[in-house]
């Protein structure tokens, strides 16, 4: 028979440092969650990807036990790796901190394409390209139509 599943926590933890301390304590805590067997379970599977922050999802059931599923780094946080800032414009439509190129902007499409909403790589350039701009980075060149 299959577990009841009693509710989903979404949280942004760096890979290979999750530790009791908030957010991670008390999101668990609360769901009557073993904090130190998920921390020990994350920082196993994240040991590869340490320092880069990794969305991870929760699924807890009504037996106290939980599974979760490590996704891609967020693409706004792979464009200032990218483009080696520290944060993004603070008037994006009007100062402009970096420029990237449509090469770099597939790259991180490929990486993230299985996390986004969209079937083909030209829409995953797309959205990564507005992340970029809401976030004052320029894409230099015309947008290459990969067939």
């Amino acid at each position: 028979m299959a577990k009841e599943i009693a509710g989903l926590i979404k949280l942004q933890i760096k890979g290979g440092a999750a530790n009791p301390s908030p957010p991670v304590g008390p999101a668990l805590g609360s769901k009557g969650i073993n904090i130190m067997e998920f921390c020990k379970q994350f920082n196993a599977r994240t040991q590869d990807k340490a320092g880069k922050v990794l969305p991870v999802v929760i699924t807890y059931y009504s037996d106290k036990s939980f599974d979760f599923v490590v996704k891609t780094p967020p693409v706004a946080i792979q464009l200032l790796e990218v483009a080696k800032l520290k944060s993004g414009s603070a008037e994006p439509n009007r100062k402009k901190v970096a420029e990237i190129t449509w090469d770099q902007v597939k790259v991180i499409a490929e990486d993230k394409m299985t996390d986004l909403n969209c079937f083909e790589l030209n829409a995953a350039m797309k959205m990564v390209a507005g992340t970029a701009r809401s976030m004052g980075i320029t894409v230099k060149g015309e947008f290459p139509g990969i067939n």
